[in-house]
């Protein structure tokens, strides 16, 4: 890939929209269960600059680009947004309410993918050079998307997929489970570099992607 700025444009749009429609749906969410921490912070937005974290945001994709672009390898970008805080005390149902909560960023980036898919299909019938543009940036807009959805349903503590299992574990087991929490973001980095992660992830993103591309045909 030519990672020039029209293709960091194209790649930027897609990316900066399904981080932060995936962090504003956790607050939304939360605040239809009777948590309005989120919506007081003012992170139920789309403006990204309230969801945009300063190492994850920032720092550390854009290190990965650098590296990359040096060494001449197409980019692999990694990074995460601000969490958005949710006080489960103000859940009636705390541990169900939580599953809703952390499905709903996954669940965000799915529907975006299916609307960045049909936003492609809809491109190829007008030929030009700005339809071919938003074409490009769907094919981005889907894959950026999808594979949020399959890393944050990864069942690993902090992320979503964790919560999730959290979720559904009997209390002895859950209780075991959530003292892993603090070591989550360390054995995610481990599973990164070791190129684990990526094994584990690309069959279900390819699953997801072949079941958009036979729906919408793009």
């Amino acid at each position: 890939m030519n990672f020039d700025l029209t293709t960091i444009v194209l790649i930027a749009i897609p990316t900066i929209l399904a981080i932060t429609l995936h962090e504003a749906a956790h607050g939304y969410v939360a605040r239809v269960y009777g948590d309005r921490t989120a919506e007081m912070l003012g992170r139920i937005t789309l403006n990204p600059i309230k969801h945009i974290d300063l190492v994850g945001t920032i720092l550390v994709p854009g290190t990965m680009i650098l590296m990359a672009k040096a060494a001449g390898f197409p980019p692999f970008i990694f990074g995460w947004a601000k969490p958005v805080p949710i006080n489960t005390g103000n859940f009636k149902d705390p541990i169900r309410n939580m599953r809703w909560v952390a499905l709903a960023g996954p669940l965000s980036n799915l529907s975006m993918a299916v609307g960045w898919a049909l936003v492609g299909k809809i491109a190829l019938f007008f030929p030009g050079v700005l339809s071919a543009g938003l074409a490009t940036m769907a094919t981005y807009g889907i894959y950026v998307n999808v594979l949020l959805m399959v890393l944050n349903l990864f069942p690993l503590l902090p992320l979503d997929g964790g919560r999730v299992l959290y979720s559904v574990l009997p209390w002895q087991y859950a209780t075991q489970y959530r003292r892993l929490e603090p070591y989550g973001i360390w054995i995610l980095l481990l599973l990164l570099v070791s190129g684990a992660l990526g094994a584990i992830l690309q069959p279900f993103m390819r699953i997801v992607l072949t079941v958009i591309h036979k729906l919408i045909g793009f």
